[in-house]
């Protein structure tokens, strides 16, 4: 099984202008996921996607792997298309690994990839719900799935809805998981779903992945224990300092 290891990465952010290339305890953020993708073993290769060339000599100088794309992609998906389209080798499947995430532990990356078998279409992780606040947060994204380990449906709200319990009851009275953002895509999938218009459910919760279950694909997902600690904004480095220290 041949899996390539996609780290989209462009430059220009709303929020955050040039988040890849900044500086996280003496390594840019980019060249940190990048290593620390590198440590995943059930990746045959690691690439950074971007359509800047600042971002692409960062990863080179350090002797990594990165590929220029277009600068008209919608989202990371599409970014990850079109580097399995350029790829000089035939891979199985592409697991798309977020940018922003400095700290990602190569374990849960090993996880998602253990449920690649060939006839899964498309894979995600998800996390038990430990901490209330989360539950009505709409940043975190929350997933219901069936015992086949399908997901049936992502959303911003809490689901599912516990009847007759106050909102400080829920998680002592139910199982809860949210999403954690890593994807995982059959090489034939990925080329369908990257030319799929956006669907209404995807339009109303603003989630790419509602547009894949609208149209029928199965997303399997897998429970890891481990937590997502992503940089959305310049307020976040103060809190993602702290990781430092256990380095």
């Amino acid at each position: 099984m041949k899996i390539l290891g996609i780290i989209p990465a462009r430059y220009a952010s709303t929020r955050f202008p040039g988040k890849p290339l900044v500086d996280i305890g003496g390594k840019t953020m980019i060249r940190r996921v990048y290593e620390q993708a590198c440590k995943a073993t059930k990746l045959t290769d690691v690439v950074v996607a971007t359509d800047e060339q600042r971002i692409y000599d960062e990863i080179t100088r350090h002797g990594g792997k990165a590929v220029m794309t277009r600068s008209d992609h919608m989202n990371g998906t599409e970014r990850c298309g079109e580097v399995m389209q350029q790829a000089e080798i035939t891979y199985d499947y592409a697991i798309n690994i977020q940018g922003d995430e400095p700290f990602i532990h190569p374990e849960m990356i090993d996880q998602l990839a253990a449920i690649l078998d060939g006839t899964t279409q498309l894979g995600t992780l998800v996390k038990k719900v430990d901490d209330v606040a989360i539950l009505d947060n709409p940043n975190a994204i929350k997933v219901v799935f069936s015992k086949e380990m399908q997901a049936l449906y992502f959303s911003r709200s809490c689901i599912p809805f516990l009847r007759g319990k106050a909102p400080g009851e829920r998680l002592a009275a139910h199982e809860y998981y949210k999403h954690i953002g890593i994807y995982a895509y059959r090489a034939d999938v990925l080329k369908e779903i990257t030319k799929l218009p956006a669907g209404l459910l995807e339009a109303t919760e603003s989630l790419e992945q509602l547009r894949w279950l609208e149209n029928g694909y199965q997303i399997n997902v897998a429970i890891t224990p481990h937590e997502s600690q992503g940089i959305d904004a310049p307020e976040d480095l103060e809190k993602i300092q702290k990781l430092l220290e256990h380095e």
